[in-house]
């Protein structure tokens, strides 16, 4: 969709002028709190599956236990990075992601690497289309939501995506934003791993 992806680029270059205050600040609160690097590099499944370099603000430490293996995400989840997820500040450096393609405003959310071979072919419909910083699932329940309810949601997406839908997906997205909604997952610092043990 050619509009969807001009819509995009406007956007996300926009977004970066205006928020790029805030961006620095919480550059430099990370250097300070949690130390180098600030940004958190991980590849990710773009669309139809094709890897690419997503970035967020880091909100982890490095540490490792006696065997040199990092600790678990409890553990180095620093208050500094519960405080800058919470109100979604480590989602800003995506808009890079966004102008460069990698992402869209609006889509699925792009998921771990790992978790690919696990999907089903239905739920490999999530990566027909461009993935995006927030969407449908991401307003339905974020995190709060199960594994199988969330891809369902992500592949009503594809089969429903409009431009009118997107715009109503931004704007509830702030609302979720504002309110702090569905962050993370009881007992869970965003969400347990996909296993594939529950596919149908």
């Amino acid at each position: 969709m050619k509009v969807k992806r001009v819509f995009d680029l406007v956007s996300a270059i926009v977004l970066l002028l205006v928020l790029s205050p805030a961006m620095i600040v919480t550059a430099c609160v990370i250097r300070w709190k949690i130390g180098s690097p600030v940004l958190f590099r991980q590849t990710r499944p773009g669309l139809n599956g094709k890897p690419f370099t997503l970035y967020k603000f880091r909100t982890m430490t490095d540490e490792r236990d006696g065997a040199g293996n990092l600790l678990s995400d409890e553990k180095r989840l620093t208050k500094t990075g519960r405080l800058i997820r919470k109100t979604s500040l480590d989602e800003l450096p995506q808009l890079i992601n966004v102008i460069k393609g990698d992402l869209s405003l609006v889509g699925p959310r792009p998921l771990l690497m790992e978790y690919v071979p696990l999907y089903t072919k239905r739920q490999w419909r999530r990566h027909e289309v461009r993935p995006g910083i927030t969407g449908w699932a991401q307003i339905n329940g974020r995190n709060k939501v199960k594994w199988e309810e969330k891809f369902e949601l992500d592949v009503w997406y594809v089969d429903h995506r409009s431009f009118l839908l997107d715009l109503k997906i931004i704007l509830l997205t702030v609302g979720k934003v504002l309110k702090s909604e569905g962050v993370s997952q009881d007992h869970h610092v965003t969400a347990e791993k996909f296993t594939g043990r529950r596919n149908a």
